[in-house]
């Protein structure tokens, strides 16, 4: 049937890691019951992949998700369009590397951290906002945003090195 060679195939050290080891993306709805599935969903999988419930590292990183997520609902909600949950997990020396992308299609609105408080942390109960990004950027390892490449919007992404149980 088939008369072709089979293609040449490089084969894989064992001491090297395909990269990235594990990947998920899923759409979900622009409101707050979409924010909070996308919450469970990336702790289930997370805890599949070996960063288990109740460690610091899966705890950090839910709570990343759910605050970019909540950030794309709140801010970056565009009637009738979703946003997109990806988490991407790749083996790196003494654990793994996480990273954590939430997409909206809201371009217009870009993220930017409330500046850190100089006196007591006490704000005002009305003020509305930008605390979210301050406990990403103090949970994760770096994070930052970039253009939506494949449609109007943005790309708001985290990343931490999570070590092995």
């Amino acid at each position: 049937m088939n008369n072709k060679p089979p293609l040449p195939v490089r084969p894989i050290r064992a001491t090297q890691h395909p990269a990235p080891t594990h990947h998920f993306t899923m759409r979900f709805s622009s409101t707050p019951r979409g924010a909070r599935l996308a919450r469970h969903l990336a702790g289930e999988r997370l805890d599949a992949w070996g960063i288990t419930y109740g460690s610091e590292a899966h705890d950090a990183l839910t709570l990343i998700v759910a605050e970019l997520c909540a950030n794309a609902v709140s801010h970056g909600h565009v009637p009738g369009r979703d946003f997109r949950l990806g988490l991407t997990v790749a083996q790196a020396p003494g654990g793994a590397s996480v990273a954590v992308e939430v997409t909206d299609t809201r371009g217009e609105k870009l993220p930017e951290p409330a500046p850190a408080p100089v006196g007591p942390p006490d704000p005002p109960d009305d003020a509305d906002g930008g605390r979210g990004l301050l406990l990403v950027a103090a949970l994760a390892d770096d994070w930052g945003w970039y253009p939506r490449f494949d449609g109007p919007g943005k790309t708001v992404w985290a990343t931490l090195h999570a070590v092995s149980r």
